[in-house]
């Protein structure tokens, strides 16, 4: 995840810059059930209205809940499916902050009722993220249900209303690149706390949409658009908490954009940069399905490392037996083509992995998803992917 706010923060007041990130362990996105009451179009999890067998029962998601304390991790994503048509979800979000685990609950938002929302303040969610695809026309396709946008924003309402810090998740493709002033327009009316533009990723039902993925031009333009807003804010001492996600290449196009906006201010903010780190795939970002399948990320699960009921979290985390899993936690990573020959790959470290892979079939290949130019990226001549 690419904290821009933090980075438009430190352009504008600048300090000393941070050292390299750290965390005790990694961030575990959970998908607790599969069943969901939508069917969206880039779904990475393959979602259905159904029941799925084998997912992990109370007591064995508790027990994860204590594999994962043993792991180090600082904070676990309940996600799904919708993770709200799980019964014992409140139990589970319970223990995790027993745990002292920072808490995210990642929703579609169409079925938090009132009730639930105090349960989920009740329980100490620390986070409450809803997804919106654009306005009402545009997301009501994406979700393939009529009346899924009010539904949302009723859920994100009545989330903020409860207490819980509450924010917008929006994936970016080419049908609704366009959308994102208005979107961004509405997470500031309705006084949310965070908003999120999440790049298309190649994974799950997304696969069949692949050139649905915003073309570069409108990838720019909307990150264009994203940096002037964000900086705009920084600047009035108010920069709030945009992110981005499942493009590392963002960090690249920052500094590109600080180069003609602040050149002075380079050589702090390419440092910053580095420290960042770019892509944690496989290293502080893991994800466990609903069956406990652990997974390098959310949209690796075709690729299993192994299974929670058979052996320990912190054990298949730390197993670089896997080719995959070696070349994830390797500095530099074995890349290969444009992204091997990238003077800049240092700071977005290659990349999230699986755009190339659903591509070629080869992991390490160049990312189709980057969006800078080899003049951007610090390549003088043009190289064969």
């Amino acid at each position: 995840m690419f904290r821009l706010s933090r980075f438009m923060e430190a352009l504008v007041t600048g300090g000393e810059v941070p050292p390299r990130r750290a965390p005790p362990g990694p961030v575990v996105i959970w998908n607790v059930i599969r069943r969901c009451n939508l069917t969206c179009r880039h779904c990475y999890s393959l979602s259905n209205d159904t029941d799925f067998k084998g997912e992990l029962s109370t007591e064995e998601a508790l027990a994860v809940l204590d594999q994962l304390k043993a792991a180090r991790v600082p904070a676990v994503i309940f996600s799904g499916g919708e993770p709200l048509l799980r019964p014992d979800l409140p139990v589970l979000l319970r223990r995790a902050k027993a745990l002292g685990m920072h808490v995210s609950v990642s929703s579609n938002g169409t079925l938090l009722e009132a009730e639930m929302a105090a349960t989920l303040a009740d329980c100490g969610v620390d986070y409450y993220g809803v997804s919106l695809d654009g306005l009402a026309p545009t997301h009501d396709v994406f979700r393939r249900l009529e009346g899924a946008f009010d539904a949302a924003l009723r859920g994100v309402r009545l989330a903020r209303d409860s207490g819980i810090k509450t924010g917008i998740r929006m994936t970016l493709t080419e049908a609704n690149a366009d959308q994102l002033p208005a979107v961004v327009a509405l997470m500031e009316a309705e006084g949310l706390d965070k908003f999120y533009l999440s790049h298309f990723n190649y994974a799950g039902r997304g696969r069949k949409h692949q050139a649905d993925d915003a073309q570069h031009a409108a990838t720019r333009r909307t990150l264009d658009w994203l940096f002037e807003h964000v900086y705009a804010r920084a600047q009035a001492g108010q920069a709030g908490d945009f992110v981005t996600g499942n493009n590392d290449a963002d960090g690249v196009y920052l500094l590109n954009w600080i180069q003609h906006r602040a050149p002075d201010r380079v050589a702090d903010m390419r440092q910053r940069l580095l420290n960042w780190g770019g892509n944690a795939t496989g290293v502080w970002v893991a994800n466990i399905d609903n069956l406990g399948n652990v997974h390098p990320d959310t949209m690796w699960w075709q690729h299993t490392l192994g299974n929670v009921r058979q052996r320990p979290f912190a054990d298949i985390w730390a197993d670089c037996s896997d080719p995959l899993m070696a070349g994830l936690k390797a500095r530099p990573r074995p890349l290969e083509g444009r992204c091997g020959r990238c003077p800049s790959r240092e700071m977005c470290n290659g990349n999230t992995r699986v755009r190339a892979f659903a591509t070629t079939g080869n992991a390490w290949a160049a990312d189709p998803g980057c969006y800078l130019t080899d003049a951007e990226v610090g390549l003088l001549e043009e190289v064969p992917c």
